[in-house]
């Protein structure tokens, strides 16, 4: 009896082969899940090897380059629920990255800094996801940089639309 191995092999490679076709809005969300994928396999594995997930590294390097940046401005800038802010403030501050310094002026309200650990583990970037961005932005022209923003920014924008409405 002949082996259908190959015929399989040959059929697989077919498929694989074969073109699927996508409209306008399957190939851009193929793209967004294709980065999707990509950051969170780097922020597993940037957490196997720095202790630091995407959105702590993120937290660490506005803190470090926003020295007194208060919890609510952070919560603002990366977007995200301030009880999702605090869970990594809080993982942050228990490794000893981070501190609250209350201010004098008005004790309901501290800002964060990096301790000297925090600082040492912000300046390391090989295997990070900002080095890879890095890479990526250095080798794209301006208005390349401009037209993606603005098609993120937009996108951003109809998802919060979106989850809005949905709420």
């Amino acid at each position: 009896m002949a082996s259908t191995e190959p015929a399989r092999s040959t059929a697989a490679a077919a498929v694989l082969a074969r073109e699927i076709p996508l409209d306008d809005v399957l190939r851009f969300m193929r793209l967004i899940w294709a980065i999707d994928h990509e950051l969170e396999r780097v922020s597993k594995r940037m957490e196997a090897r720095i202790g630091l997930t995407i959105p702590q590294r993120l937290t660490l390097l506005l803190i470090g380059q926003n020295p007194g940046i208060l919890a609510s401005e952070l919560a603002e800038v990366l977007h995200l629920h301030r009880g999702t802010l605090s869970g990594i403030l809080r993982r942050l501050e228990q490794a000893g990255y981070i501190e609250r310094t209350v201010d004098a002026r008005d004790a309901r309200r501290a800002g964060l800094t990096l301790t000297r650990s925090g600082q040492g583990l912000n300046r390391r970037r090989a295997g990070t996801f900002e080095d890879a961005v890095r890479r990526m932005l250095e080798s794209v022209r301006g208005g390349e940089r401009a037209a993606a923003e603005h098609v993120l920014s937009r996108l951003g924008a109809e998802l919060r639309a979106v989850g809005d409405a949905t709420a």
